[in-house]
């Protein structure tokens, strides 16, 4: 099952009567690194009033978190992490810093806020789909491996390559499609080529 998430950082600013709301967020790996990020954050703006948070891990995103950080209940971690749930991403985590500008916005005010801090700064990120693939790898020569790229391009397949007197190719394939990938292994190589099969990765 494929999953959407983020590739790099990215982050914009708000300001709603006078409160300055500072959208962040960034790929993580897991829930140690998303803390990391968060505890950045705190660092990087120490005279912020507030620090709200949330976070989606898993390929299904099943682990979710989120804080309010001093905000009343559920008028800022919950936005955040509605709003990147609704984007349908995962492996994500979302800080929006908050510089009090002396005026309160409310229960619904500081919703909305934080709501679309949190769009605002996922708008400017680059969003891309992982898929379930499986390296289908061999050594081959030269003119064997030209062959080999043309052949997995034409399936939409990607390869991965290490050159040295001969080419150690990476076919990289959907799992249910290892067999048709051996099978053209076969076919350009003339049944010479002795490819291994190796743990799903996503990508």
């Amino acid at each position: 099952m494929p999953y959407r998430t983020i590739t790099a950082p990215a982050e914009t600013e708000i300001e709603i009567k006078k409160s300055r709301f500072i959208g962040f967020v960034a790929p993580v790996a897991d829930e140690a690194e998303a803390r990391e990020v968060i505890a950045e954050r705190r660092n990087s703006h120490p005279k912020a009033r507030h620090h709200c948070t949330a976070f989606v891990l898993d390929p299904d995103s099943r682990t979710q978190r989120f804080s309010d950080d001093g905000e009343p209940a559920g008028t800022a971690g919950a936005p955040i992490l509605d709003v990147v749930s609704g984007h349908e991403l995962t492996f994500v985590v979302a800080v929006v810093t908050r510089y009090f500008g002396g005026t309160l916005l409310g229960a619904g005010g500081l919703v909305r806020a934080y709501g679309q801090a949190t769009s605002a700064a996922l708008d400017s990120a680059h969003v891309v789909t992982k898929h379930e693939l499986v390296p289908v790898q061999a050594v081959l020569d030269y003119a064997q491996a030209n062959a080999l790229d043309r052949a997995a391009g034409n399936r939409g397949w990607t390869t991965r390559a290490r050159y040295g007197a001969d080419v150690e190719i990476d076919m990289m394939v959907p799992v249910a499609e290892v067999d048709a990938a051996l099978a053209i292994y076969a076919d350009v190589t003339a049944g010479q080529a002795e490819p291994t099969v190796g743990d799903v990765e996503w990508a």
